[in-house]
């Protein structure tokens, strides 16, 4: 795996090094040993796997309040989508700011998601598939999101969007005082 730091602090995309034969390919999407070198957390406590039918779905824009902010690590294993993440760590160089990649099962990279940013995705084909591994469990209570359509985060999605749950619909947007989440 090659660890790659971008922009923003704390976030890197991680490119995978397949093992290919006449059988097809081999890759490794996570060890520890690597993680640890790379400085990253890989105290992981769950993996999740999602699915969207159509091309154009957007889910997001997701996070959980602290104690219970996550790390997470994404790998697409089916289709391609615009994956899109949002630092919200108070007092950040990078408040606000966006990053934004492709990810697909055939380019080979992942992303690593600190603590204190929203993530979302939308799907560029249809049957997209996803695998996260999250740094803590899910809980309900600490569940929030941000409008995946905020002025104020300037994102532009790729494609008109075909499906978005009523949850992420509701998201309300960024307040003029928002100042984030403390880490």
């Amino acid at each position: 795996m090659i660890f790659s730091k971008t922009e923003i602090e704390g976030v890197y995309v991680i490119e995978l090094e397949p093992f290919q034969d006449e059988r097809g390919f081999f890759s490794r999407i996570f060890c520890e040993k690597e993680f640890g070198q790379a400085g990253l957390v890989s105290d992981f406590v769950q993996v999740n796997h999602s699915t969207s039918r159509y091309k154009g779905t957007i889910r997001g824009l997701h996070f959980q309040l602290p104690p219970h902010s996550e790390v997470k690590v994404l790998r697409c294993v089916r289709g391609s989508l615009y994956d899109v993440i949002v630092d919200i760590r108070k007092n950040s160089l990078t408040f606000l700011e966006h990053f934004k990649i492709e990810l697909s099962e055939s380019n080979n990279r992942m992303l690593y998601i600190p603590t204190g940013f929203a993530h979302g995705f939308q799907t560029l084909s249809d049957n997209t598939s996803l695998i996260y591994f999250h740094s803590d469990f899910y809980h309900p209570s600490a569940e929030k999101g941000l409008k995946y359509n905020d002025p104020r985060l300037s994102i532009e999605w790729p494609l008109p969007v075909s499906q978005i749950s009523k949850k992420d619909q509701e998201h309300n947007y960024l307040s003029q005082d928002y100042q984030g989440i403390e880490i």
